[in-house]
């Protein structure tokens, strides 16, 4: 898709994959306008990664895009999404920026919820190597930290590390996918090139929920 001065919006979980997806886009002289993130039913946290809000707003600040949050249910996810994103066209925003890889049933879901609204999809990492993204990542000198791990295939005494090369060395060993995608683990974006400044944090306690061990982070308000 042609990006240059086209303005758009991105779906924003605060972590690599989004994060790798707006460079692309802007790399390619696309215009950002929104980030947006959907949030569990107090408000408080994001539903994928469990970032708090205000954490977000820190990382809003320092890309300098708008951040816009609803929260919602599982059950009633995809239609508070589409009410979002039909406000996004009506304030003549057209194009969404979205960070999947290779899950086909991702893809699907995004070309369904766009398709009902008028807005053309973008997937700047679709069918990338796995390994290649996250390398790619680390390279363009992005810093991530991994928040939540899934149990069992993951221990929590990998919350909090940054995902740096030494790390991926780990990944390899434990057998699991290099970029996470199958939920294996997800991580917080600090810093990296689109960035005005790195986000400064404190790792609080780790949490286990629904399977997954989650380390809390704090940021200054």
């Amino acid at each position: 898709m042609d990006m240059n001065n086209k303005t758009f919006f991105c779906s924003w979980s605060g972590g690599k994959d989004s994060c790798l997806s707006l460079y692309y886009a802007l790399k390619q002289g696309g215009i950002p306008k929104r980030l947006i993130t959907m949030l569990i039913e107090n408000g408080e946290r994001s539903r994928s990664h469990g970032l708090a809000l205000n954490l977000l707003k820190k990382q809003s600040e320092s890309l300098n895009i708008p951040i816009s949050t609803c929260a919602t249910s599982w059950e009633d996810y995809e239609t508070n999404f589409i009410t979002v994103l039909r406000e996004i066209k009506e304030s003549g925003i057209n194009i969404g920026v979205f960070g999947d890889i290779d899950i086909d049933d991702h893809k699907k879901w995004v070309k369904k919820v766009c398709n009902k609204t008028n807005i053309l999809e973008y997937l700047p990492l679709w069918k990338k190597p796995r390994r290649k993204i996250v390398q790619e990542f680390i390279d363009y000198g992005f810093k991530t930290i991994i928040v939540a791990v899934k149990d069992k295939l993951l221990g929590k005494e990998l919350l909090g590390r940054e995902l740096d090369k030494n790390l991926l060395k780990i990944l390899e060993k434990r057998g699991v996918d290099l970029a996470g995608e199958n939920g294996e683990y997800h991580t917080m974006v600090t810093g990296g090139p689109i960035f005005t400044n790195d986000i400064e944090y404190k790792l609080e306690e780790k949490i286990f929920f629904n399977g997954y061990w989650f380390q809390n982070v704090s940021v200054e308000k």
